[in-house]
């Protein structure tokens, strides 16, 4: 569960180290539920959207009360806790508890759009006919199924140079089939220098480093007051600062 939410948006070898040292430090919900929110955020340390770390954070105080301090196992159960959607859940029913939910990432979708519709893309997110259509797919009992078809996408049929030779489907693969006809959909890196996100950031990396900070103080770690004024605004709402008189900190 931790893990999931980690990887929402951020790469692998960015999180292993603070996965590791988060459970070491927080081994079970009502380790975490008990933290100081504050030293939540600074042991989330540059991941990014610490917004995860909140809702992980309420996440585990609810499994501590209403779960017996296990996550629980069930979709529906699994779905009432914060910051979990319809992807983290069945990800967490399929990799902790080998269940056969329809996970769909990124690379199973781009997967099957190529093999089974011969698109080279997914369209942006999953409707329910293509939700519909992926859960048929699962194989009775197919505890596997999430891991395999991620990998094979992760690993084999990649946005980039797919390496269609060694595919255990290229026989069936309709993309491949068609002579692999490009997608209209243009895919966008998103950007983040001078981005709100990044202004964001730095108010909540100076404070991980200093317990306070004036106003005045974080508006010289940026160029744009105005953006420094939004980005407070949004952190203050967010619940990911406090305003103490003058000064700002992170919330215990």
């Amino acid at each position: 569960m931790v893990s999931e939410y980690m990887l929402q948006q951020t790469p692998v070898n960015r999180v292993l180290p603070i996965w590791s040292e988060w459970l070491t430090r927080w081994p079970t919900p009502q380790d975490l539920a008990v933290a100081k929110k504050s030293d939540v955020i600074k042991a989330w340390g540059r991941l990014g959207y610490p917004r995860r770390a909140l809702r992980l954070h309420e996440a585990a105080g609810v499994i501590a009360k209403k779960f017996g301090n296990q996550v629980p196992r069930a979709i529906e159960d699994l779905q009432s806790l914060p910051g979990v959607g319809d992807y983290t859940a069945a990800a967490i029913a399929a990799f902790a508890y080998n269940e056969s939910s329809l996970v769909l990432d990124v690379n199973i979708r781009r997967l099957f759009a190529r093999a089974i519709d011969g698109d080279q893309f997914a369209s942006a997110a999953p409707s329910k006919i293509e939700r519909k259509l992926r859960f048929e797919l699962i194989p009775s009992g197919g505890a596997k199924w999430a891991a395999a078809t991620m990998e094979l996408g992760a690993l084999i049929c990649t946005a980039r140079n797919p390496t269609c030779d060694k595919c255990p489907l290229k026989k069936e693969c309709l993309w491949r089939e068609k002579g692999y006809p490009q997608s209209e959909v243009k895919r966008k890196s998103q950007g983040w220098v001078g981005t709100d996100r990044q202004c964001r950031g730095v108010i909540v990396q100076a404070l991980r480093e200093n317990r306070k900070q004036t106003k005045i103080a974080l508006n010289k770690l940026w160029h744009d007051e105005i953006q420094v004024e939004l980005a407070l605004k949004t952190l203050l709402a967010d619940g990911l600062i406090e305003a103490t008189g003058k000064s700002y900190q992170l919330p215990n």
